[in-house]
């Protein structure tokens, strides 16, 4: 009766030669051991051992990734947060500039003559 490890390990090597490797995950390919009974064909287990040494590293720089991506949303919204504290609560308008003292005087005078002419 053939050992079921015996088994997997061909079963992987053979889904893995196929470019299967969602269906060799399914299978169990990371939770692979060599089969401690029998010896392990060394070229299967190589290429069982390759795949998980593949996956792993893939997978930890998807995770690298994703915690960069998330630093970098944390660092512009708190970027953000700080642009929109420092701008003023009650935007004020700019001030207009004085009128010069000629052209004041010059408005003075044009009210009060507008206001003779409305007086009845």
């Amino acid at each position: 009766m053939p050992c079921p490890a015996c088994e997997r390990t061909q079963r992987l090597a053979f889904l893995l030669a196929s470019d299967e490797v969602d269906a060799a995950l399914e299978a169990g390919l990371m939770a692979w051991a060599p089969c401690p009974v029998d010896d392990t064909d060394p070229a299967q287990a190589a290429a069982i051992t390759q795949a998980q040494t593949r996956l792993r590293t893939a997978w930890a720089a998807r995770a690298r990734y994703r915690q960069r991506q998330a630093r970098l949303e944390r660092r512009a919204a708190e970027r953000e947060a700080r642009r929109i504290a420092a701008m003023p609560a009650d935007p004020v308008a700019p001030a207009r500039p004085a009128l010069p003292t000629a052209a004041a005087a010059i408005l003075e005078r044009a009210r009060a003559r507008a206001a003779e002419r409305s007086k009845p």
